[in-house]
């Protein structure tokens, strides 16, 4: 048991280094609810006339 908690904190450490030093933005804070997280929305277009 002890084997495979070592063995997962081995694994996620070097995923969060590999992440972080392949330039991802990692945040560890959950989901973010603010403004600046989304794109701004694309203008709607006219709709088709017939």
């Amino acid at each position: 048991m002890v084997k495979i908690l070592i063995a997962f904190i081995v694994i996620a450490g070097a995923t969060l280094y590999l992440l972080t030093k392949g330039g991802a933005d990692v945040t560890i804070s959950g989901e973010s609810h603010s403004v600046e997280s989304h794109a701004p929305a694309a203008p709607a277009s006219a709709p088709a006339e017939k």
